[in-house]
């Protein structure tokens, strides 16, 4: 297949492009190499062209020049706490440029693609594991957008035959097998590269944001994917891709880590000591939030290669000791 892939310089959107390129498939990558897109990310088999998703003009020429089966659009903005500061950055970056992407793709003949979406569509679930049945009321201008995306989907799939895949994430976690692609981003605000900072001596202690929620150990739950899972799963999904065909998927472990537990499997894989301060909650922070996965497994045949945490944290722990300063080490 020849792929356009939006975004195949970020931290997930790299990952699926060597998968895609592993598959013997021909990629094409855009990327503006800002929020987390680096040059050095971009598999060498892959053809990486620098501009933006909101160059409408750009994006419908570079889809002109080859006959493209199928787009994967990862290229959006991810801040949670951002996009409620600055609501009109998130709408337009992620649903105008993703409408008019949509646009470029109908007159060009691409008809089929697989949306990078976000469990944040469900919003504030007190019910775990979350089932694609499960209302989607999302809290945030972030979820919001993605919903919107997906609405999007959904329409242009009824009106025009598009083929199009959401995979709602939860935790996208871990670097390459290999070591040489990770999570690179400034400022950082995932958790396992933050505790892993302080074993690279670039933070004092990690901060447990509440200590007393109702789960085992008192810390908030989630379910971490392994990138390369994720890598995984997009290209099944857009292997599988039927033309008029919306299709959502949940995409994790089926259970979850909690703050403590991840904070102890960086400990066993460092070596190091990682003082843990509790302090009180953050707004907004459920106890727990993990996915069931089985239509994904049932529908597409995927299963994570990645089920536990500790592994997980490895991989990431080898990225970052190999790469203290990111891309630029």
């Amino acid at each position: 297949m020849r792929i356009f892939i939006t975004g195949g310089a970020g931290y997930v959107g790299s990952h699926c492009v060597r998968e895609m390129c592993n598959a013997g498939h021909h990629v094409v990558v855009l990327d503006n190499l800002t929020s987390g897109g680096h040059r050095e990310a971009v598999d060498e088999r892959a053809t990486l062209v620098v501009g933006d998703l909101a160059d409408a003009e750009l994006v419908r020429g570079t889809l002109s020049e080859d006959r493209f089966d199928a787009v994967m659009h990862f290229a959006a903005m991810l801040n949670v706490n951002e996009s409620v500061s600055k609501p009109l950055r998130y709408y337009q970056n992620n649903v105008s440029n993703t409408v008019s992407l949509l646009q470029s793709m109908q007159a060009c003949g691409v008809g089929k693609i697989v949306f990078s979406s976000t469990c944040a569509t469900y919003g504030d679930v007190t019910v775990a594991p979350i089932t694609e049945d499960m209302p989607q009321h999302p809290i945030t201008p972030y979820g919001r957008s993605k919903l919107a995306v997906e609405w999007v989907l959904r329409d242009c799939a009824a009106a025009w035959g598009l083929g199009a895949t959401a995979l709602r994430y939860f935790n996208a976690s871990g670097a390459s097998s290999d070591g040489t692609l990770g999570e690179d981003r400034k400022p950082e605000y995932h958790l396992i590269p933050l505790i892993l900072q302080v074993p690279l001596g670039q933070r004092a202690d990690i901060k447990i944001f509440g200590a007393d929620y109702p789960t085992p150990d008192g810390t908030c739950v989630r379910d971490y994917i392994h990138v390369e899972d994720l890598g995984t799963v997009h290209r099944l999904a857009i292997e599988s891709q039927q033309a008029g065909e919306f299709r959502f998927y949940n995409v994790g472990t089926g259970h979850g880590a909690s703050v403590r537990e991840v904070i102890e499997a960086a400990r066993q894989v460092t070596g190091h000591e990682i003082p843990a301060i509790e302090t009180p909650r953050r707004e907004g922070d459920p106890p727990e939030l993990y996915a069931d996965p089985s239509k994904v497994i049932r529908e597409l045949g995927w299963q994570p290669a990645y089920p536990t945490i500790l592994p997980i944290v490895e991989t990431a722990w080898n990225w970052h000791q190999a790469h203290p300063k990111g891309y630029a080490s």
